[in-house]
């Protein structure tokens, strides 16, 4: 537990004893590390790979001076953009008088690996590469080693004010020698300097907002110096966790009816909250919160077929395993001489039984038990989808929809409206704003879905090129006045035809997606 104290006169007390939340966290603890290590050594795993050259892009706090040499950063969001700060704000239902918040802050500090070659005057001189009589490789490279800072403080103490403390890292070094006295290795760690403030501003009786703030209290030794140089003293990778005793977290992505108004003045910036817990939990509330740099949904999880950490947690497992396979024996010498972790990852896939490897093929966690009534289901009672030429009839680029008793198709422009519950950090992203409409999509269980290009996205050609669209459906939209109004020069035409809807289950009824796509 770090030193904590207040800031204008608070009197904060630092709870002492034993963390009974070590088991909330436990929960999100592969979560968290997955964010700690997203993107640390990217697929060949090579120091030579450009993609390994530009490192450390989510949630790194650098020093201010550093960060603002050219001029305020703009807050928002996104965790790749590179700040001084953190802001994690949300909200917490106070279950009992005596509550405690617990924080944890966790990051990566850059380690520079230097290899140094032994000269015939004893000196050593460093080089960017060295292999030794046993054949093995050595580079220099930069790794970077985690750090954690936890502190506790009674809720009623961060009602009276900010309570603060240090979350920084203290500098290090350390050597190894080569064998065969060729040289050896030097790992050494740049001081990195933090503070976290924390403080609650209570809403209702039982209701408080908790803000948690870190910022990089260190100046850069020069302000106008490379970003690798700046990466030295700067947190890598940097999230929070929060716990405590006598709290509930409540969800920001889809809160309690009552809670939407002040969740809607949560202010995040670099990172954004979700809640933690494991996947059967269900409702608004949790009992603990990882704030990170990457948007996650509530509740998330590592797939349990996963074996272990590829540093790519976007990418699939089968897909990068397969790869790693195939690299030639140069290329895994190659990694393995780049960083330990890189070597971690070839020993797995090397000795990975085929059992295990077969679980990385896929898995279908929706479907449920067969009933004995589906099993005697007339083929004649399918959903057209299942039937050949099931889809005849529908064209996505000139189908419309009724929404408000408008016809709303390709090329109609509406105002996006997600539902207030259920929707994900996507949609909530945004709320509010104009979009095109692009195609009608009809879903294999009867629902509807409108791919839409956002009006002031500044890629929104781009992606309309692609193909890559944001999903809604119809009761989340509303039509703008005149969007089908015809142009000066154009003909009046008559209304698109409404295509035919495929049928679906009589037993299930039209629903929204699960996941922020069709």
């Amino acid at each position: 537990m770090a030193e904590t104290g207040g800031v204008s006169g608070v009197a904060c007390t630092a709870v002492a004893g034993d963390d009974p939340s070590g088991d909330a966290f436990a929960q999100v603890s592969a979560v968290a590390d997955a964010v700690l290590y997203e993107g640390y050594l990217l697929y060949p795993y090579r120091r030579s790979s450009a993609k390994n050259r530009v490192r450390w892009q989510f949630g790194v706090l650098l020093p201010r001076d550093w960060v603002e040499a050219d001029g305020p950063v703009t807050p928002g969001l996104s965790g790749s953009a590179d700040s001084w700060y953190q802001q994690t704000e949300c909200l917490v239902r106070v279950r009992q008088p005596e509550a405690v918040v617990r924080v944890r802050v966790r990051y990566l500090q850059m380690q520079h690996k230097q290899v140094q070659a032994a000269g015939a005057d004893g000196q050593y001189r460093p080089v960017e590469s060295l292999r030794t009589d046993d054949g093995t490789a050595h580079l220099t490279f930069d790794e970077a080693v985690p750090h954690e800072v936890g502190f506790a403080w009674p809720l009623a103490d961060l009602l009276r004010g900010e309570c603060r403390a240090e979350a920084g890292a203290p500098p290090g070094e350390r050597t190894e020698p080569l064998p065969g006295g060729a040289g050896r290795v030097v790992r050494r760690r740049e001081q990195v300097r933090a503070r976290t403030t924390v403080v609650a501003e209570r809403i209702t009786d039982d209701v408080c907002r908790l803000r948690v703030r870190t910022e990089n209290t260190g100046r850069a030794p020069d302000a106008r110096a490379a970003r690798g140089d700046a990466l030295r003293h700067a947190l890598l990778a940097a999230h929070t966790l929060l716990g405590g005793e006598g709290v509930e977290f409540v969800s920001l992505i889809d809160p309690p009816a009552d809670l939407q108004a002040p969740v809607r003045d949560c202010r995040n910036a670099f990172t954004f909250p979700v809640l933690g817990g494991e996947p059967q939990e269900t409702g608004p509330v949790g009992r603990v919160v990882l704030s990170s740099p990457i948007i996650l949904p509530d509740r998330p999880q590592v797939a349990p077929e996963s074996p272990g950490d590829l540093h790519d947690a976007a990418e699939i497992d089968e897909i990068l395993t397969l790869r790693t396979m195939l690299l030639t024996d140069e290329e895994k010498a190659e990694a393995r001489a780049t960083d330990p972790r890189a070597a971690q990852i070839l020993d797995r896939v090397d000795s990975m039984p085929q059992e295990v490897f077969a679980r990385l093929h896929g898995a279908i966690r929706s479907l449920t038990p067969v009933t004995p009534a589906a099993v005697a289901e007339d083929p004649a009672e399918r959903p057209a989808w299942w039937q050949e030429g099931g889809d005849e009839g529908l064209s996505p680029t000139t189908d419309t929809v009724l929404v408000d008793g408008v016809p709303v198709g390709g090329g109609s422009r509406v105002r996006l409206r997600p539902r207030g519950r259920g929707a994900d950090a996507q949609d909530m992203f945004v709320a509010g704003r104009t979009a095109q409409v692009a195609a009608v999509f009809h879903d294999v269980d009867g629902s509807v879905h409108l791919a839409v290009n956002v009006d002031d996205d500044p890629a929104a050609e781009l992606h309309g090129w692609y193909g890559r669209f944001h999903y809604f459906r119809p009761d989340e939209v509303e039509p703008l006045a005149g969007a089908h109004a015809p142009g000066p020069a154009d003909p009046v035409h008559p209304p698109r035809p409404q295509s035919p809807r495929p049928r679906r289950p009589a037993d299930r009824p039209e629903e929204g997606r699960p996941d922020g796509r069709p």
